[in-house]
């Protein structure tokens, strides 16, 4: 790949510069696409924190998590997929759902880009508790 743009991202957790690496780098031969990068915090291991990167422009998919963030989205992503099968929508009619459960824009949808906090809004806009007598909440 040529004249690829360059990310210069700081690790949030430490401050360390970020470094794009493969992802074998992380996962070693566990690596399920061998053509994949990171944006890895220039102290790992030390630094857990990283994000994956689009493989056409690196650009990367959201901000760099340590490992509870990254499990939370995870978590949000296995939500909504499931929501959306369950209610047969497609990928893009599940984040129009999304962003208005939430109150964002387009831009703004991206687990890639969520907190913790906001990670535990989607499972559970994903996952209403079931009321007494087996009646879904509202």
């Amino acid at each position: 790949m040529k004249n690829l743009k360059k990310y210069n991202l700081k690790c949030p957790y430490c401050g360390a510069p970020a470094i794009c690496r493969p992802a074998s780098s992380v996962y070693g031969k566990d690596t399920i696409d061998r053509g994949s990068y990171l944006y890895v915090c220039s102290r790992w291991p030390a630094c857990d924190a990283y994000v994956s990167a689009h493989k056409r422009n690196r650009k990367p998919m959201g901000t760099m998590a340590n490992r509870s963030l990254r499990q939370k989205r995870i978590l949000a992503h296995q939500a909504l997929k499931r929501l959306q099968k369950e209610r047969h929508m497609d990928k893009w009619a599940a984040y129009v759902w999304l962003q208005a459960k939430l109150g964002l824009d387009e831009n703004q949808a991206h687990i890639g880009m969520f907190s913790e906090q906001m990670c535990e809004k989607v499972i559970s806009l994903c996952h209403p508790p079931v009321k007494p007598g087996g009646g879904m909440a509202a």
